[in-house]
Formats: C-alpha cells, sequence, structure tokens
C-alpha cells in the first residue's frame, strides 16, 4: 500500500502538529456522516490520501535521514493528537512508530535504515510487527515460526495472527527462531525486515478478521513463507530476547500519548454534555455524582500527562529499556486501564445517546477494549509488576512494604502519602491474584511518584492535587481487596443442586 506523497521542508513542531490537527478534524469531524469512517474497515482513503501526506510519521524519523528527530515528546505529541479524533488513527502510528520504525533504527543496518526511511518519507508507506501466532500468545517465547540460513538469505516459515495492518503494511517486522539440523528450534528470538513488494517476500493473508472495534485497522492470519536478504537482518545488542524486550517497553512507554489524548476527548465530551444537559430543573453539571466522575477524568488526564512527561525524558533510543519491564508494565496497564474507565464514565454521564456505533462513547468503549489485552494481557502485567517488586525486596532482604517503596528510585517520594497503607510485612509467597492486586496498587504509586515530579515542574497544582487524592482513594479501596482473604474456586460440578427452581 504506497502512495506518493510530497515531502515539506522542516518546519517548527508546533506548526506541524497544528497542520496533522486541522487534517485530522477535517477527515474525522467535517464529514456529514459521522458512520463513515467507522463503521467501514480497512485504513480509510482519507486518511491515506489527506492525513499521512503530512508525513506524521516523520517525529519518529532521525535527522540524519530526513526526519524530524525521533524525539519522543514530538511522537507522543502526535499520537496524543491522533488519538483525540480516532483512537485508531492514533494505534496505526503507533504500530509504525513504536514497533517498526524504532526499532529499525536501533537495530538495524546503515544502508538498510536508508532504503526504509527514504520510502516512509517519500511515499505513504506502513510498517507493522509480526509476533503472536494462534497457539502462542502470551507464550510469545515459544513461537513455532522458524528460519534456516542460506547462502545469502534466510528462509522464513511460520503462521502470525493479530497484526495490526495486516494486508495494508508494506513492511514487516518478522519474529523467528533458528531450526538447527536435529529440527529443534533455538531458544532466541531474531527479528528480520520483511518488504512485502519485494520477490519472494509476499506474505499471504489467510483470513481478514471481524475485530470488534478498531475497524480502521486490518487484523488477520499470516502465512509466512519468504527469502529475506541477509542485510535485512536486525542485529541485537547481545541477545534477540533482548531485543524484544527493549522494543515493548519502549512501546509500552508511548501508550501514555496514546491514552492521553484519548481520555482528554472523553473528558472533553462529558464537561460539554454535563453543561448543556439539565435534569429536574438542575444542570447536570452541578450533581455530586456527576462531579466525582468529572474529577475522576480530569485526574485520569493529569495522571497521563505525567506519565507523557515521564516518557518524553525516559523512552528515547538510547536507553536500554529490557530491564525496566516495572515502569513500564505500570504505565501500559494503568493508562489502558484508564482508558477504558473514561470510555464508561462518559457513555455513563451521556445516557441512552452513547449507546449508538455513531456516538463517540459508544465507539470509545469498544475501541479502548483491546489496549487492555494486547502488547500484555493488564492481568498478567501487573503480576509481574509485583514479582519484580518482591524479587527486588528479596534480593534486597527487606520484607516491609513501605521500607522497600521509600527507597526505591520511582516510588521514594509516593510512597509516603500511603504510608500507613504500606507499613507491613509483604507475604513473599503471595497467589497470583494477590499479586495482580498488588501489582495494581505498586503501579497508582508509580504513578503518584509522576503526577508529583510534574507538579513540581509547574503543572496546574490543582489538577495535580486531586489526581494525588483519586489515586490515594483507589490505591486504599485496592489494599482493601488485596488484605481480605480470597480462596474462592471454580465449582466444576455446579449443575447439581443449583437449579432455582427446584428451590421454590
Amino acid at each position: 500500500m504506497t502512495q506518493n506523497k510530497t515531502i515539506s521542508s522542516p518546519v517548527p513542531f508546533s506548526i506541524f502538529l497544528e497542520d496533522l490537527k486541522t487534517r485530522m478534524q477535517h477527515v474525522f469531524r467535517a464529514e456529514p456522516e459521522p458512520d463513515r469512517l467507522t463503521l467501514r474497515r480497512g485504513v480509510p482513503m482519507a486518511v491515506i490520501s489527506e492525513i499521512m501526506p503530512a508525513n506524521p510519521l516523520s517525529v519518529s524519523i532521525p535527522a540524519i535521514y530526513g526526519g524530524r528527530g525521533g524525539h519522543i515528546d514530538e511522537i507522543l505529541a502526535v499520537l496524543s493528537a491522533a488519538s483525540y479524533e480516532s483512537l485508531a488513527l492514533s494505534l496505526t502510528l503507533g504500530i509504525n512508530s513504536g514497533l517498526f520504525l524504532q526499532p529499525v533504527t536501533k537495530y538495524a543496518r546503515e544502508d538498510v535504515k536508508k532504503e526504509v526511511f527514504s520510502r516512509f518519507l517519500a511515499k505513504v508507506t506502513m510498517g507493522g510487527l509480526m509476533i503472536t501466532e494462534p497457539e502462542f500468545g502470551t507464550d510469545a517465547l515459544n513461537m513455532q515460526t522458524f528460519f534456516t540460513e542460506g547462502k545469502e538469505k534466510f528462509h522464513i516459515r511460520g503462521l502470525k495472527h493479530w497484526a495490526g495492518l495486516t494486508g495494508y503494511a508494506d513492511y514487516w517486522l518478522l519474529t523467528a527462531r533458528e531450526r538447527v539440523n536435529s529440527g529443534d528450534l533455538k531458544r532466541d528470538i531474531d527479528f528480520f525486515i520483511c518488504d512485502v513488494h519485494a520477490p519472494d517476500q509476499e506474505i499471504i493473508v489467510e483470513e481478514y478478521f471481524d475485530n470488534l472495534g478498531l475497524h480502521q485497522i486490518p487484523y488477520g492470519r499470516n502465512r509466512i513463507d519468504v527469502q529475506i536478504p541477509k542485510s535485512y537482518k536486525l542485529e541485537p545488542k547481545s541477545t534477540g530476547i533482548k531485543l524484544l524486550l527493549d522494543l515493548l517497553h519502549r512501546s509500552r512507554l508511548h501508550f501514555p500519548g496514546m491514552a492521553h489524548g484519548f481520555i482528554h476527548r472523553m473528558m472533553d465530551e462529558a464537561i460539554d454534555h454535563c453543561k448543556q444537559r439539565w435534569v429536574s430543573g438542575n444542570s447536570l453539571f452541578n450533581y455530586d455524582q456527576v462531579q466525582q466522575r468529572l474529577a475522576r477524568l480530569q485526574a485520569s488526564f493529569t495522571i497521563t500527562s505525567a506519565m507523557c512527561a515521564y516518557s518524553s525524558h525516559k523512552a528515547g533510543l538510547e536507553h536500554e529499556l529490557s530491564s525496566s519491564g516495572l515502569v513500564a508494565n505500570s504505565m501500559k496497564s494503568l493508562a489502558t486501564d484508564l482508558m477504558q474507565e473514561a470510555a464508561q464514565s462518559l457513555v455513563q454521564l451521556v445516557g441512552a445517546r452513547a449507546y449508538r456505533f455513531s456516538h463517540i462513547g459508544g465507539r470509545a468503549i469498544i475501541d479502548s477494549r483491546p489496549f487492555q489485552i494486547f502488547e500484555g494481557s493488564n492481568d498478567i502485567l501487573y503480576a509481574q509488576i509485583s514479582e519484580s517488586v518482591v524479587k527486588k525486596m528479596k534480593k534486597g532482604k527487606e520484607h516491609n512494604l513501605f521500607q522497600f517503596m521509600r527507597l526505591y528510585k520511582h516510588t521514594e517520594k509516593a510512597a509516603w502519602p500511603v504510608k500507613e497503607m504500606l507499613n507491613f510485612e509483604l507475604n513473599m509467597q503471595l497467589p497470583q491474584r494477590k499479586m495482580v492486586e498488588l501489582g495494581k496498587v505498586i503501579s497508582r504509586i508509580v504513578s503518584m511518584e509522576m503526577v508529583m515530579d510534574l507538579g513540581v515542574k509547574g503543572f496546574h497544582q490543582d489538577m495535580v492535587d486531586n489526581s494525588l487524592m483519586v489515586l490515594k482513594h483507589e490505591i486504599a479501596g485496592l489494599m482493601g481487596h488485596f488484605r481480605s482473604p480470597d480462596t474462592s474456586l471454580v465449582i466444576e460440578g455446579y449443575k447439581q443442586d443449583s437449579s432455582w427452581m427446584n428451590f421454590v
């Protein structure tokens, strides 16, 4: 999927971003039929013809290759502006940026980078990443897609699915494991750049999925049987698994950009509706429960603002992020939980009118839901957060959770306002459900730290105070769940004596 576009001369980022916003507003709001771009499947031609020619992906390309420089703050600002108008567009840009262009920048050979980036800047070009397989989703390290090495090329064969932009991307990062002479697959993972327009590199789409939301992003099942030139293999600094972790953690640090613009839109829509809607002679805006929902929306806006500020300094390619799972997982899981909560709140406030696919609230619930699943299911990420903390506490021979958190660099300030909730000896052998609950607590304390740092820099102090209050209240509720015993299990023989009609 390529289309020629004109490369504009470099302009100040504020002008560049304003032009993008104007184009996106025209595409997604000026159209008299609001369903036009949301009900149809596939990347809309209006996106290709009106938005992509403005080179939104140039922010992810280094200046030496003609891009805007790959500055994280600019990337996040573009993602945020896009998600304010269309979450699917923002995710499309996020896939291209975090899952293709950035790893190519960091790990590809120089001659390959020049070729790839020149195409992105000269034509409407897209790239994606294929990891997930039908039998290996969460268990990605056991993927069965394999490669063998020939004289000049690598031969890759396998099956991938749920890759965003299936059938549309011009380039793919393919993940595979090497098959040795015995037929076994090596433990490590390698990455290859596949140009679907090149000879012997076509990827066959066996099926397009009827994904529930995000209709603008095609997903499907892909048959891989390609020959990749040796120069198109990424070159990890150490192992392929560390490359994968560095890639995924950096991508997760980009999620706040998508979350921020999306939540901003939910907040604006909710406030505007509540100010215009009157119930029983009173403005809906003045009802106490409504104020609580709107305050939580503003808190979410502030939290994702703080996350974006953090990522702007910590997600650059100069940073090695393979060991940064705790923070990356905290940001991705909480930011995406806040997205879904924001969408639910908007629908609740608007009422029946929002329960339509043509209303942004109804679409928002469906479109934001998979963010809690892909790139790591939030339940799993929360458990991994706790596992990381427990491991660090064991290594430091510390059993008191507060004593650990007050000395940990990502929570040293935020631990104090919640000291009374954390000041206990942590059981190092927690069941998985408790690890998930504890992970939710830790993610919110990590976020409190970021919000406090943003406040020191001069962010709206009332917004900061409000967010800290909301986070502290939520931590209290989560700690109540964590301390409450829960040994409930599924009753397999539930059908016996379980029909209420036998007892009336």
